[in-house]
């Protein structure tokens, strides 16, 4: 609710920048999981930063799509921003699935590649949020 109310106010260009970096940085930050580390101070710190940057993300991501088409289309545009992200949970499991059908070494290499990757793709989404989204001027 917080940053909905954010962005209802400014607008979402500002949460889905701050977000995607902060999804960024989280997953960076979990590219340095090893086999031995330690859950409090290696695994659980990453996770959190996640979380916060998605709750950035959520909220003003629906409000971003819904609010760029004219009323009679948000329908549509609310169906379609639901399977893009349904289509992507897909995708994303199915790679999980590769990743974990490895073990020792080469688990631990595949998902520092998938952290690092992940990552470089969500400061790209706020690349493209700072270019493409417009800025908002009050009135």
């Amino acid at each position: 609710p917080f940053v909905g109310q954010i962005a209802g106010r400014a607008g979402s260009r500002l949460p889905l920048i701050a977000g995607s970096l902060i999804v960024g940085l989280g997953l960076v930050l979990a590219g340095r999981i090893g086999p031995h580390a330690s859950y409090w101070t290696t695994v659980l710190p990453p996770i959190l930063v996640m979380a916060v940057g998605m709750s950035g993300v959520a909220s003003p991501l629906t409000n971003a799509v819904l609010s760029s088409v004219d009323a009679r289309h948000t329908g549509e545009a609310s169906g379609l921003n639901s399977a893009v992200a349904r289509a992507g949970g897909l995708i994303a499991t199915a790679l999980v699935g590769g990743v974990l059908a490895s073990s020792g070494a080469a688990l631990t290499a595949g998902f520092r590649v998938a952290m690092f990757a992940f990552g470089g793709a969500t400061f790209a989404a706020a690349a493209a949020g700072f270019g493409l989204l417009r800025r908002q001027h009050r009135a």
